[in-house]
């Protein structure tokens, strides 16, 4: 679904603001100019249609043969320790700084021991998880005993990768981590010069090595060029990424001459075309490596509902539900209290499960779960929606509704429970479109809807659903 011209304005003023002073410096373009990059990109991934198969809401392709870490990524069960925060090498593209070793964080928790990330590991219910940096071989006996751990209590099936730029790769090092059980190892072959060197040293060792890189524009030919060598040399998956602007990366960024595009983020439109460009190159070509392109708005929309999702099941209420974007939907029905209780002796009156609504009689609310909806009868009543969301916190602020999660002896962590802007109060029609397009279709709106709706389900389905298609270019 395109987005409407009220939530472009909102994305651009937001740009505006990220970047201030830097703002006009950014080559953003013409809608004309936009309107043929999209004509382009469409035409490519018509080209590609014949033998890739685009997934994940259309964010995501090719995924006939994606990588099992990539795999349990898409499914949502992938945990990225962040083993260290310092790098050896200076990417242009790097989006934040990398100066202090720190300790192994994820989603800004803190894990000084091994054994608490795999209760972690084990409590939240992952399938895999991946070690990154800064850089990972900086800091190798901490990442080595850290895989060892996991790889100790974790079951078999259970996948491991290491994400490197491989310039401190030894053999040692290599033998230790497939002595340890590392299933897969991903190089950044971009941070030294799409040298081949590291990657030739693990050969056969780990079972899966794959080539994880930005599409960096200018260097599109010679990455053609170098496919087939990457077969040769043992590569089973090739993943790129979209190049996106950051106010730490704007120095290096700003000095190659890209286009940009708004959105959540600041990306660059020519290091999407590029990734494109190569995946349709490979496949005319025959050439035999699976590449998979992971978009910016694929990693914002469905990573981020992947972590809503994991921590709102410890937080949603028994009458509240969980929407297909990982939000906490609660509906409710407000108006006098007569009215709302024989709403809740006909519940009563059907065999209903008394746990699925919840009647505060001081306040003439009523919360009521969608499947209890067929037995509503609203007129008269207020229609309310309202969503919130849950986020992992190192310590409780005191601020909004948490639940503390008990990993050991030593350590805890924290679910906060926030909402998600204010309640939304429908008109009678709003409901009814609410009714039909959401709580009983379970889907999105249809073509039949009326333009005069637009603004009110962009609004809603950025809560409700995962926004579809590649991202808009604007």
């Amino acid at each position: 679904m395109a987005l409407s011209k009220k939530r472009r304005q909102h994305w651009i003023a937001a740009n505006q603001q990220e970047y201030s002073h830097h703002y006009p410096t950014l080559r953003f373009l013409s809608d004309d100019d936009y309107a043929r990059a999209d004509q382009l990109r469409q035409q490519t991934l018509q080209s590609l249609l014949s033998a890739s198969t685009i997934g994940c809401s259309g964010t995501k392709l090719d995924m006939n043969n994606l990588s099992h870490g990539c795999r349990i990524c898409v499914e949502g069960g992938w945990s990225c320790l962040f083993i260290n925060g310092r790098c050896n090498c200076q990417c242009f593209y790097c989006p934040t700084s990398q100066q202090e070793i720190g300790q192994p964080t994820t989603n800004s928790i803190e894990f000084r021991h091994a054994e608490d990330y795999v209760h972690y590991l084990q409590r939240f219910g992952f399938r895999g998880a991946s070690f990154s940096g800064g850089e990972p071989l900086l800091t190798f006996d901490r990442t080595l005993l850290y895989l060892k751990t996991i790889k100790a209590h974790m079951p078999s099936d259970f996948h491991t990768w290491l994400y490197t730029n491989g310039a401190l790769l030894t053999d040692r090092m290599v033998d230790q981590l497939a002595e340890a059980g590392l299933d897969e190892i991903r190089f950044d072959i971009g941070a030294t010069n799409y040298q081949l060197t590291a990657l030739n040293r693990v050969g056969r060792a780990i079972p899966v090595v794959t080539v994880e890189i930005p599409a960096v524009p200018e260097e599109t030919e010679r990455l053609k060029a170098l496919l087939p060598q990457l077969v040769d040399s043992g590569v089973r998956h090739l993943n790129l990424h979209q190049l996106r602007l950051t106010p730490y990366n704007y120095p290096h960024m700003i000095q190659r001459d890209y286009r940009y595009l708004h959105g959540e983020k600041v990306t660059v439109l020519d290091s999407e075309l590029a990734a494109l460009e190569l995946l349709d190159h490979a496949q005319r070509a025959n050439i035999a490596l699976p590449i998979n392109y992971c978009s910016f708005v694929y990693k914002h929309r469905f990573q981020a509902q992947a972590a809503r999702l994991r921590n709102g099941q410890f937080m949603v209420k028994s009458y509240e539900c969980l929407t297909e974007n990982g939000y906490i939907r609660t509906l409710t029905l407000v108006g006098e209290g007569t009215r709302l209780l024989q709403l809740c002796r006909r519940f009563e009156e059907q065999g209903c499960d008394p746990t699925q609504w919840c009647f505060v009689e001081a306040r003439g609310r009523l919360h009521v779960h969608p499947c209890l909806w067929p037995l509503v009868d609203s007129d008269g009543l207020e229609v309310v929606v309202a969503y919130a969301f849950a986020r992992q916190l190192p310590q409780v602020t005191y601020r909004n509704p948490f639940t503390r999660i008990e990993l050991s002896s030593r350590q805890a962590l924290v679910l906060e429970r926030s909402r998600a802007g204010a309640e939304i109060v429908l008109t009678p029609e709003q409901a009814e479109f609410f009714v039909q397009h959401i709580l009983l279709s379970r889907g999105g709106r249809d073509d039949e809807t009326g333009a005069h709706e637009d603004d009110f389900w962009s609004h809603l389905a950025a809560f409700e659903t995962i926004e579809q298609g590649l991202q808009d270019y604007y």
